[in-house]
């Protein structure tokens, strides 16, 4: 989820002894006009990255604050209802780019939805991004943890920090993403849900679940 030529000629001292001289003091204005403008465009940007389950890989550690804690008490298995704001303006947006490309919405799964959200806050807890935990344990494993049957199994994840629209702004980097598209997209997907976590600073985990059972 998803890169100057200077022409000696112009430089205008009249002498060529100057005109080195005059370069690499051109050279050295720039450099430093460029940092201080990259500096501030970098320290103001959010934050964002996503994962799909086209491909596995190990546990990557990010940077996370000590102090973590959920947005709120929810049931074991939250209907749709239930669900957080971010869940379901993703889940909405999830379903509304299913409709645009001519296939049904996907229908609410309340188990995938547990399963999501502790994924999410694992992740953000624990310091890692990843489909696969500290332990080794996979998509399929967690599912099976949660006591979910299932033929086959799809998985985006994503965190942010921010934006606004932290549902919407993960599913628009998901579809942009030709692994996270093909999740959302396949027509063997009937069922799905989003579980998310947010930290104290606002940073918000996202994990979205697709299941053909």
């Amino acid at each position: 989820m998803k890169r100057q030529n200077i022409n000696q000629s112009t430089l205008g001292f009249g002498s060529r002894i100057f005109r080195p001289f005059s370069l690499v003091l051109l050279l050295i204005v720039s450099a430093v006009l460029c940092h201080t403008a990259s500096a501030q465009n970098v320290g103001s940007r959010p934050v964002a990255r996503l994962v799909t389950t086209v491909a596995y890989s190990g546990p990557r550690k990010v940077t996370t604050p000590a102090d973590w804690s959920t947005t709120s008490e929810s049931p074991a298995s939250p209907s749709f209802g239930d669900a957080s704001v971010i869940e379901r303006r993703a889940f909405e947006k999830t379903n509304q780019v299913r409709i645009d490309n001519g296939l049904p919405p996907f229908v609410w799964d309340a188990d995938l939805c547990r399963m999501a959200r502790i994924n999410s806050e694992n992740m953000a807890r624990r310091g890692y991004f990843s489909h696969i935990t500290p332990e080794g344990l996979r998509l399929r494993d967690r599912a099976r943890a949660a006591g979910i049957h299932f033929s086959l199994l799809g998985e985006n994840i994503a965190y942010n920090q921010g934006y606004d629209d932290p549902g919407a702004f993960a599913v628009e980097r998901w579809m942009a993403s030709p692994g996270h598209r093909a999740n959302i997209l396949y027509t063997g997907f009937r069922e799905s849900a989003i579980g998310t976590f947010v930290s104290a600073d606002g940073a918000v985990f996202l994990t979205q679940v697709f299941i053909t059972r």
